[in-house]
């Protein structure tokens, strides 16, 4: 029999006997089960728990969803946002009802159209006839809005660009476009039996900064920016009403397809000769005679 400790009597502390299972050095009787959610449920307990599961997630849904839509809002303003095509005017290249997809990203980092490259614009003021366009309803606002949805209220054009700014460009009947001298081969992207410019002649025109010229590449179906010359831009279109490029045909997916730069736009002339400033002249006329100097010196040191 184990000995108690001792209290204050001389005799032996008489004690229960310990139970089944007890040692000397643990005499504490055995813990309570555990009962809290996170671990050692008992078994009765596990569909509490999983109704308490589904309830958070009801409860996170609605967040979930505010992450979503801000997202898809972001999305939509500084990266890429869907346009339906509403006329015929850009076919062969866009049928009407595709979806494109525009990028708005490159242009908040300062890059400027370049030719070949079809954009989506605000309509620089006249080139859309006014109450063009339907009237949406709530949730047709509401997608547009966020961009999941073209918007039918903002007035905006596609074509392609032609030339930037410091180009001059020209089209005389049954001739090509020429821009900064240099016949483009529009055969690649024009709508097939119709002419460069036949129903429209125009220039030669110098494109001003820090805006563009832009056609439709079904001419003979696009009032572009030779239909409108007697606006104040003369047909030329702001590069800060360039809402961004069209890059895909996202819709319907079987016409999906990029809208790269044709080919004819990469032609070595093309780009528009700057006019050297005195300065320039002046350091590149200095330049021969200090070659030509230091040469000197240095033969005279080696000869030395």
């Amino acid at each position: 029999m184990a000995v108690g400790t001792r209290s204050g009597h001389e005799g032996p502390e008489d004690r229960p006997e310990e139970p089944a299972g007890a040692t000397a050095e643990s005499p504490e009787p055995p813990a309570p089960p555990v009962t809290d959610d996170s671990a050692g449920a008992p078994a009765e307990d596990e569909d509490g728990a999983k109704q308490k599961k589904h309830r958070s997630f009801w409860k996170e849904l609605p967040l979930l969803i505010g992450i979503a839509l801000l997202l898809a809002l972001l999305i939509k303003t500084f990266l890429v946002q869907a346009f339906s095509i509403p006329s015929d005017s850009m076919q062969d290249t866009l049928q009407r009802g595709d979806r494109v997809l525009v990028d708005k990203l490159t242009p908040w980092f300062g890059s400027e159209p370049e030719r070949g490259e079809v954009v989506v614009f605000h309509d620089p003021g006249g080139w859309l006839p006014p109450g063009e366009g339907t009237d949406p309803n709530a949730v047709q606002k509401f997608l547009s809005f966020i961009g999941l949805m073209p918007s039918s209220e903002e007035k905006d054009l596609i074509k392609r660009v032609i030339a930037v700014g410091g180009d001059t460009v020209e089209c005389k009947k049954d001739g090509p476009v020429k821009v900064n001298g240099k016949a483009l081969d529009e055969k690649s992207y024009i709508f097939p039996g119709n002419t460069p410019c036949n129903d429209m002649p125009f220039g030669p025109l110098k494109v001003p900064e820090g805006r563009i010229w832009v056609m439709g590449d079904h001419r003979q179906n696009s009032l572009d920016s030779r239909y409108h010359q007697n606006l104040p831009g003369k047909g030329t279109v702001s590069t800060d009403e360039v809402v961004g490029r069209a890059v895909v045909v996202a819709w319907p997916l079987n016409r999906w397809s990029t809208l790269p730069v044709p080919g004819t736009f990469d032609q070595s002339g093309l780009n528009a000769a700057v006019a050297a400033s005195p300065v320039a002249l002046g350091f590149a006329g200095a330049l021969p005679l200090v070659l030509w100097r230091r040469r000197r010196l240095t033969a005279g040191r080696t000869a030395g």
